[in-house]
């Protein structure tokens, strides 16, 4: 029986924000956060990123680098609400964890350097946010820095990002003398004291009067556009109250039509308690939005959809998965209903119940045990046996799947072997532990040389998860040299057949397929089938073993063993025996007619190309493009940030190996770069010859 949301949990759910920090990668999310649970009073002590003693960085290889690389959950309360928190990583390598975390959250604070405005990973997350329609206000921070400049990032949120940024605040002072904020809204400024962490009041001083003004049309304007009493009143030349202002740019907000401004130093402990009560004012809570929309389980054209009552059906997201000697710990977001302590639930992508043992609340690597996850909260399950990264646990009366999430492919990989056969059993539980735990980590066993190899997003990536692997599971491992993932593809469509025809002492083996592949560069998942077989040549039953064999061949990669992509298989025609033929037969003719089709087209080999943003001293940038033509870069950009330039372009990632050492050699340690994976391209005849050359001559050799 379904009970009627009550009045008690309908305000609980009002006041509540599920919020994740995002940004690229020294932008201060981390400190952000640190500061945010300070100032609501969740910790009692600020750590610091520089001194290893952050709550949400809590792991030793996090402490040691200065990175975020799991997002951590935690929660504190600002002015009787509730605020569900998750700070993401900003390294590219670890984009399965922003990925994720914004799958499952209700608005965003995007985390920006005053200097250096939008960088690559902004944009990367920025655009994940897009994907899942997450609301976002924005923090332009360390502004206190020089070079620091509020309107210079407002600006880069525009153009590079497509936002409509709304600044809220306009900042008293400049770079070292920063002191405060004029607040937009309620036309007041507000002042920092260095020595002190309490802000006070007073008149917005006259020379700001103009540019309050131009600030004010800016939010009136934008919340306008979603109030009609707002635009009646601002059309009738009427003033337009701060209340009505906050009201209609809400409505702004959570129709990702605009995107609040506000400024601060978060290390310096400026800006924070205005930002949590924007987070607070603009970001919705779990009823501001649309229910959450999934499918009836096996009926992919049935949607099924589950508001945020924690009196209705239950529906949860498992998010992420975290390895525990004491049972696995399961990430939920609670959409619907209520998850209970000894209840027992439908996995209903496995079809499966799922115990539910223990329950907690989580703030970073602690645990607080909790009875329920009612709608709207997000928690962990401890021992799930068969619940992992994108299951959705709901009532088996009332199933539901909700959508899962896509993750990228890797781009690099390397073989890895434990120092002593003792440690061999370990690595493969401890490979397995960590592939379940994250998306885009993965590990095989080549067929040929019986080496495991380890596939992720970079060299960090795989860096860090040899760490964790002698850290956390005791296992000393040798790595080889880091590898490339190509792909390959064909120059051209063609028609091939596949002829499978054997005879032997009893039953035969009989199986024809005629074939055509064809060529589309927008199919980059691998090799895509479809039949166009009509009147019976190949049976109905055989052509799911056409596409298994098709696609499993693809997967394989041929001769060179890279997986092919950019191809769409067509069965047209075909043949069977009403005695000879099988499942295995066809499978075997679908192989052949892959062959085929090798042998008669050219193979074009496809490379990753990473996205590259380095900002270097003016007097290192001649040397910089230079280096990285050199590296078959393609330089789109370069543009000044203060004293500074950067320099944008694509370059292959086999070019990119150990480009960090070059890049402090070449700037005297003050150059810095970020990358990310954007597409797969041909590689120049002659380099693409030799490297084909050499994977023949290293296989042939094993």
């Amino acid at each position: 029986m379904i009970r009627p949301m009550g009045t008690t949990t309908t305000n609980a759910l009002q006041k509540t924000r599920n919020i994740g920090i995002i940004a690229h990668i020294d932008a201060g999310k981390t400190t952000v956060t640190e500061r945010i649970l300070y100032f609501s009073g969740r910790i009692h002590k600020k750590g610091e990123v520089h001194e290893g003693t952050t709550v949400t960085d809590y792991m030793p290889e996090e402490r040691e680098r200065g990175i975020t690389i799991k997002s951590a959950a935690t929660a504190c309360e600002w002015d009787n609400y509730k605020i569900n928190i998750l700070d993401t990583p900003g390294h590219v390598d670890f984009t399965a964890e922003v990925e994720r975390s914004l799958r499952v959250l209700d608005g965003a604070v995007g985390v920006f350097c005053a200097v250096a405005g939008v960088q690559a990973q902004s944009e990367t997350v920025w655009r994940q946010a897009n994907r899942y329609g997450v609301p976002r206000i924005s923090f332009i921070n360390k502004i206190d820095r020089i070079g620091g400049d509020m309107s210079k990032a407002v600006k880069s949120i525009k153009e590079k990002l497509g936002a409509n940024p709304v600044p809220l605040q306009i900042p008293i002072g400049r770079e070292k003398d920063f002191a405060g904020v004029v607040d937009v809204i309620e036309g007041q400024a507000i002042y920092f004291a260095d020595d002190k962490e309490e802000c006070t009041t007073g008149p917005v001083p006259a020379e700001f009067a103009d540019a309050l003004a131009k600030a004010r049309e800016v939010v009136i304007d934008a919340a306008s556009q979603f109030d009609d009493a707002i635009m009646e009143k601002y059309m009738a030349g009427e003033a337009i109250t701060p209340a009505e202002m906050k009201r209609g740019l809400r409505a702004a907000v959570i129709a990702c039509k605009a995107t609040p401004v506000m400024c601060g130093s978060a290390l310096k402990n400026k800006g924070i308690q205005q930002l949590l009560d924007a987070v607070c004012e603009f970001l919705p809570s779990p009823l501001d939005l649309p229910p959450v929309k999934g499918k009836a389980p096996g009926k992919a054209d049935e949607d099924v959809e589950r508001s945020p009552d924690p009196a209705g059906p239950l529906a949860a997201l498992a998010f992420k998965t975290i390895g525990d000697r004491n049972g696995d710990l399961t990430f939920v977001r609670v959409y619907s209903g209520e998850l209970v302590n000894g209840s027992v639930v439908w996995n209903a992508r496995k079809g499966k119940p799922e115990r539910i043992n223990r329950l907690y609340k989580m703030h970073a690597d602690k645990r607080e045990a909790v009875e329920t996850l009612a709608a709207g909260d997000m928690g962990a399950a401890v021992g799930l046996k068969l619940t992992f990264t994108g299951d959705t646990l709901c009532d088996k009366d009332n199933p539901v799947v909700l959508g899962a999430m896509s993750f990228p492919d890797p781009v690099i990989s390397m073989s890895i072997a434990p120092k002593t056969t003792a440690d061999r059993e370990k690595l493969a539980e401890a490979l397995a532990q960590m592939v379940k735990e994250d998306p885009t980590f993965h590990r095989h066993t080549d067929e040929e040389t019986g080496e495991t190899v380890i596939s992720g997003m970079g060299e960090l990536h795989l860096d860090i998860k040899n760490s964790i692997l002698q850290r956390e599971y005791k296992v000393d491992v040798e790595v080889g040299r880091p590898k490339v993932a190509y792909r390959q593809t064909f120059d051209r469509g063609i028609e091939v057949e596949g002829k499978h025809v054997k005879q032997t002492g009893g039953h035969g083996q009989f199986g024809i397929v005629k074939v055509r592949f064809e060529t589309n560069p927008a199919l980059t998942g691998g090799v895509e089938f479809e039949s166009e077989v009509v009147g019976g040549r190949v049976p109905t039953e055989y052509v799911p073993a056409v596409e298994d064999g098709i696609k499993n061949f693809g997967k394989r990669g041929g001769r060179l063993k890279w997986p092919f992509v950019g191809l769409k298989a067509v069965l047209f025609d075909g043949k069977a025996h009403d005695v000879d033929s099988s499942e295995l037969a066809f499978i075997s003719a679908a192989e052949i007619a892959f062959r085929e089709a090798i042998e008669r087209v050219r193979i074009v080999l496809l490379e990753p190309m990473m996205k590259i943003e380095v900002e270097v001293p003016e007097a290192n940038v001649g040397d910089v493009i230079g280096d990285l033509n050199s590296r078959r870069a393609q330089v789109h950009e370069v543009t000044y940030n203060g004293t500074n330039r950067i320099v944008t372009g694509k370059v292959p990632l086999a070019e990119l190996f150990q480009y960090s050492t070059t890049l402090r050699s070449m700037t005297q340690g003050r150059g810095t770069y970020s990358s990310e994976p954007c597409e797969y391209t041909p590689v120049p005849n002659a380099i693409a010859e030799k490297i084909i050359a050499d994977r023949a001559k290293a296989l042939e050799l094993r």
